[in-house]
């Protein structure tokens, strides 16, 4: 029987909040003043909540993560279905964060890096392929980093933004945003306005992802759903004090929405005269966002190897595990094409528009999963009431009806042209949005299936119940 590397609740905990909160969106949230709860709340109720509670009483009923739900409740190929397209969203994610680990630590040893897309590029591949490498040894050392970042880096940086806010509130300083009543919503401004309050929805988007962890808990029962609450209340916090302690100290029209989270640092530190902490403070985001990749890098593939070792749908060379029982071919195959992806930056100047409209078809990619899962969740519960459950959600139908009704709103949002698109034409996005999401959501998975073959399954149940 393999061994098991046991982590606690709390370790699990801090995991699943590294891999959602990050203090990258508050500045620009900090610009909505007072409104910024309304807008991080709303999406908390009809997301956040559905997609924790449900995954909750899943993860304590069945172990496996998001494959095992969705096969059970609906089918085996869709459980696949599920899996890749968790998998692929991560793809283009990893390039986004890691350019944005590129810039900050720009700003940290010379600013004018930042437009370098030979720095942006070196930095894209280091990270990750030292990701890569870290993730090889195994779920505890991720666990173990991860949340170390996630401390240093997240909690860290934001209980200083809030404690500074404070204090300079308490020095008699009025606030840089209006903090009254008629000011707890965002002024409305028709279609922009929704876009805004549903782009939120994907701010909790991976809150069900390191479920597929759940046995490495003593307890999984009991455990996971204890983690996924106390992961809810710190991304909470995480997300909506630092943004409102910036609101207090930096006027809306002086936040720099290009330069970020360090302009900000940056202009809080100036009220006090601490400027030679923002440097420091830039490697502290860094430690985060790398703590971040790796849960990422830990979850969606693990679950993709798993359900392809049962049911055979990937060739046996990309079901390869190391002496960690880690997937580290997969992770490879990953790596490669970040690795592309980083080149593109340095040698294509305006790759940043296709590289942004790629990362919207993976967030589309990425909302099937949701849709599947709730469905999952309601089959189970009306097929399988009577399965062991260490949890059970309270009103769960009507949860996944709130859930998803909130993935649809955010996947027909997708089809809205941002600004970023630099001007095309609505139908030509749409093909593009949409033709992306049925190649890489729908067609690649299915040519997977299709051309399976029996001698793709695990002959060793041994290392197939390694990786659960």
């Amino acid at each position: 029987m393999p061994v098991v590397n046991y982590i606690s609740w709390v370790t699990l905990a801090f995991m699943i909040t590294s891999s959602v909160a990050s203090l990258r969106a508050a500045p620009s949230m900090a610009v909505y003043g007072l409104a910024a709860v309304f807008l991080y709340l709303l999406p908390a109720i009809v997301f956040l909540l559905p997609t924790s509670l449900v995954s909750a009483e899943l993860a304590s009923g069945w172990n496996g993560g998001v494959y095992k739900w969705v096969s059970e409740g609906i089918s085996a190929p869709m459980g696949f279905l599920a899996v890749w397209c968790q998998f692929a969203m991560t793809i283009f994610y990893y390039p986004s964060l890691l350019a944005y680990v590129a810039s900050t630590l720009a700003y940290v040893f010379d600013p004018s890096l930042a437009s370098n897309g030979l720095w942006t590029a070196a930095v894209i591949m280091v990270c990750f392929w030292s990701g890569v490498f870290v993730s090889s040894q195994g779920t505890k050392s991720v666990a173990g980093l991860s949340s170390l970042g996630l401390i240093i880096g997240t909690l860290l940086p934001g209980v200083i933004l809030v404690v500074l806010g404070t204090v300079f509130l308490g020095q008699g300083n009025e606030p840089a945003a209006p903090m009254d009543s008629d000011h707890l919503l965002p002024a409305w401004a028709g279609l922009a306005s929704l876009v805004l309050i549903v782009n939120n929805f994907l701010s909790y988007s991976g809150m069900e992802m390191n479920a597929v962890h759940v046995s490495s808990l003593r307890k999984p029962g009991r455990e996971f759903p204890r983690s996924m609450f106390l992961a809810v209340a710190l991304v909470l916090l995480i997300f909506i004090l630092p943004a409102l302690a910036i609101s207090w100290v930096v006027p809306a029209s002086e936040i720099s929405l290009t330069s970020g989270v360090m302009q900000a640092f940056d202009a809080v530190f100036g009220q006090f005269g601490l400027t030679w902490m923002t440097p420091l403070l830039g490697i502290m985001l860094v430690i985060a966002s790398l703590g971040g990749m790796l849960t990422w890098l830990a979850g969606p593939s693990k679950g993709l190897l798993l359900v392809s070792r049962k049911y055979g749908y990937l060739p046996l060379g990309l079901q390869k595990l190391n002496k960690h029982g880690v997937q580290q071919n997969l992770l490879v195959i990953q790596g490669l094409i970040t690795t592309v992806i980083a080149l593109l930056y340095a040698f294509i100047p305006d790759v940043s528009s296709a590289y942004w409209i790629l990362s919207v078809i993976t967030t589309q990619v990425y909302l099937v999963v949701y849709l599947l899962m709730f469905i999952a969740a309601m089959r189970l519960r009306r097929i399988r009431p009577d399965h062991p459950r260490g949890f059970r959600a309270p009103a769960l139908h009507l949860l996944c009806v709130v859930g998803l009704l909130a993935s649809v709103a955010a996947m027909l949002i997708g089809f809205v042209p941002s600004s970023q698109f630099g001007g095309g034409s609505t139908l030509q996005y749409v093909l593009i949005v949409g033709g992306g999401l049925v190649v890489v959501g729908l067609l690649i998975p299915w040519l997977f299936y299709r051309f399976r073959k029996p001698s793709w399954k695990s002959a060793d149940p041994e290392l197939t119940e390694a990786i659960e």
